[in-house]
Formats: structure tokens, sequence, C-alpha cells
């Protein structure tokens, strides 16, 4: 299984929708665990790495350097 390289600042979007309604998602903090904000809400979640690797469809890389 390949690991998915996640950053801070990274936008994901995920398979399934957040009850909000969107499906898209900030990376607050990499790890075991990873802390990602709804972009729609703003609820701050922390979820396990292999859980999240699961349920991402795409990454956008919106680091800035």
């Amino acid at each position: 299984m390949k690991i998915i390289r996640f950053a801070v600042g990274d936008i994901i979007e995920m398979k399934k929708s957040h009850p909000c309604g969107t499906n898209s998602m900030r990376i607050a903090r990499v790890g075991s665990d990873v802390r990602v904000i709804c972009n729609g809400c703003g609820r701050d979640m922390t979820i396990p790495r292999e859980k999240l690797e699961k349920a991402v469809c795409r990454i956008t890389n919106n680091t800035e350097d």
C-alpha cells in the first residue's frame, strides 16, 4: 500500500461529504493523526491517517512557499 503524502495547507476532496454539505477539507496538522478543517462550516477534526487515506478522493497542493 502506498503512503499518501499530506502537507499542511493542502486541500483534500473526500469521497463522502461532511454533514454541512461540502466534501472539501484543509490539512492543519500531519502525523499519525491528521487534523483537518472543513472548508464549509469550519469544523476542526482529528482523523487517524489510515482512515483518512481511505476516504480521500483527490489532493490539491495549496501550500505557499
